[in-house]
């Protein structure tokens, strides 16, 4: 019996110590990703047993140097997004009635900066919009796509929404022709 308990203890220990290896990288389009797997540039993610997060690692104290205060400055990690998805209309949504207007919603994960702009590519044709809830106008009956992304000052792509498809029904009242 002491043999059973001491190989169910090992084994214990042991699953713990493979659960607690994750590996987190950001691609080239700025999606986050989690593996048990090590990636090239990915880091290691310590996973906490109990279910809360681990704390953050403080900040390298600055030297007296003022060399140390610039290696510092430029360690400190770019500003990135979460997430950014189309909560209205929803992907595969049947939208009937609009009588021409598309009212959108993003969802931006952390807030929108503000020398972060948004483009929004609507069947295709880009166009910028100044606010995470906007309106399309003429839209009408049919199969569309809609899709977001958010771009900082100077240009550069910082992420991209999911493609969204969509469609819109509109009823027609049929006449009967005058006799």
């Amino acid at each position: 019996m002491p043999k059973r308990t001491i190989i169910t203890l090992i084994a214990t220990l042991a699953a713990g110590a493979v659960l607690a290896q994750a590996y987190k990288w950001t691609d080239e389009d700025g999606i986050v990703h989690y593996s048990d797997r090590p990636q090239e540039g990915a880091e290691r993610v310590q996973l906490v047993s109990d279910g809360r997060r681990p704390r953050p690692a403080p900040p390298p104290a600055a030297r007296a140097d003022t060399g140390a205060a610039d290696e510092a400055a430029e360690e400190t990690p770019a500003f990135r997004y979460e997430s950014l998805t189309i909560g209205a209309p929803l992907a595969e949504e049947t939208l009937w009635n609009i009588e021409g207007v598309l009212n959108v919603t993003l969802n931006v994960q952390p807030a929108l900066q503000s020398d972060h702009r948004i483009r929004v590519y609507f069947d295709g044709t880009p166009r910028m919009v100044a606010r995470t809830s906007f309106e399309i106008e003429e839209v009408w009956r049919g199969v569309h796509n809609i899709q977001a992304e958010i771009i900082d000052a100077s240009g550069t792509m910082m992420i991209r929404s999911m493609p969204n498809r969509f469609y819109v029904q509109q009823n027609t009242i049929t006449r009967r022709p005058a006799n």
